[in-house]
């Protein structure tokens, strides 16, 4: 993957097939790193399951027989000096938490986290979206389920809406001055 926002696309996505209700993507800059987490309500995993999650060769869905998205998320974390950890508890949900130092030379972009969830939230109309970056102690927040409170029956996939949420992600992070 060329970009760390394709990483959360992937992760997301196993949250959606573990029937997450809730996906929250915190995107934090401080300290002279990136942190990146990606948590959900889903049914959460086994300790077994936990254990061997890190393997490629290890994966819960019938469609394919390997499962990259942990492992390359946790060399792109380790090849940048930054760590890779899950916390998973079985019928409360997981947390996929990767932080990479800010400056290294071998830090993928975080890239186009705007389009991830704007795509994110168009296909899954199902699902709330809880999005927040800091930066410095400075936060901008994007929660789908106050959206759906002042827009009652209007779907978020309606491309007024969906045009709204770009501009909303774009200039929240734009004004916290993100570096990622």
């Amino acid at each position: 993957m060329r970009e760390l926002s394709l990483n959360v696309l992937d992760i997301a996505q196993n949250s959606i097939v573990a029937n997450a209700t809730l996906v929250t993507v915190t995107v934090t800059e401080a300290e002279g790193m990136l942190t990146i987490a990606i948590g959900d309500n889903g049914c959460g995993m086994t300790a077994e399951q936990l254990e061997r999650i890190r393997d490629p060769f290890y994966t819960t869905r019938t469609t394919r027989r390997v499962g990259m998205g942990i492992p390359l998320f946790r060399m792109a974390a380790e090849m940048a000096g930054g760590t890779l950890t899950i916390h998973s508890e079985v019928g409360v949900g997981t947390t996929v938490t990767a932080s990479f130092q800010l400056g290294h030379i071998d830090r993928m972009p975080l890239g186009d986290i705007v389009g991830t969830m704007e795509t994110l939230i168009q296909l899954n109309p199902t699902i709330d979206f809880l999005y927040r970056h800091t930066v410095n102690g400075k936060s901008f927040e994007l929660d789908t389920r106050s959206l759906r409170e002042v827009l009652g029956d209007v779907p978020l996939s309606e491309p007024d809406i969906l045009e709204w949420i770009n501009g909303s992600l774009t200039e929240g992070i734009q004004e916290l001055g993100s570096i990622a």
